[in-house]
């Protein structure tokens, strides 16, 4: 039996990379174990943001008003997120980035099977690594540790992929999702970092569910 989860985020946000974690663990705990498929749809939170990115300090600092309030939100994010084993590092992020790249490396991904493994990737190497995630040089380098083959490089300088991603952009739209994490397991949504016990729940339901049919 396999069980499907559909998750819309963005690389950008933090709360994506804390219900990656969360999913991870309540998947670990399911009785019985079952094989799950996960469908990445992706979503722009800056879909106006420079190809290039924008220097994180001056981008946050206008965004939130002061540099030392942004800090402050970071600071909240690790505090609330202890638990989950995940290393930020906002201390080493230096670029704000655009992530439509990183959304059509995805995209790629997935048609080899790698979807989450390219997203999870992605994620450390921002949060955790710090790295300039609309770098072509830096995303084909994760795609070769992932196992993607070669031709990540041309794949990114060209637009293959743009208008793939921009449809299931608006699709995301015409589901009325207006913010990630967004995740559709079985028959229930759940909006927003809930805890672990509220992804084992749904993921138990929606076996049961299954095992019924």
């Amino acid at each position: 039996m396999t069980l499907t989860i559909e998750i819309t985020s963005d690389f950008i946000c933090p709360w994506c990379l804390v219900v990656d974690a969360r999913l991870n663990q309540a998947i670990a705990q399911l009785n019985p174990p079952v094989e799950i498929k996960r469908i990445w749809y992706p979503f722009e939170l800056n879909p106006t943001m420079p190809e290039a990115g924008i220097d994180r300090k001056t981008y946050r600092s206008n965004k939130f008003g002061s540099w030392e309030y942004s800090q402050s939100l970071d600071a909240q994010t690790v505090q609330a997120t202890a638990s989950d084993g995940i290393e930020f590092r906002y201390d080493l992020m230096q670029v704000t980035p655009n992530t439509l790249k990183a959304h059509r490396l995805t995209w790629l991904a997935d048609q080899t099977g790698k979807a989450t493994e390219m997203v999870e990737r992605v994620f450390r190497a921002y949060f955790t690594e710090g790295q300039d995630i609309t770098n072509v040089e830096i995303l084909a380098q994760l795609a070769a540790e992932v196992g993607i083959a070669a031709q990540v490089r041309p794949f990114l300088t060209s637009t293959v992929g743009v208008k793939e991603v921009k449809e299931l952009e608006q699709q995301a739209a015409i589901r009325k999702i207006r913010g990630v994490p967004h995740v559709k397991i079985g028959k229930e949504t759940i909006v927003g970092a809930q805890s672990m016990d509220v992804f084992l729940s749904a993921l138990q339901t929606a076996v049961n569910q299954q095992q019924a049919a």
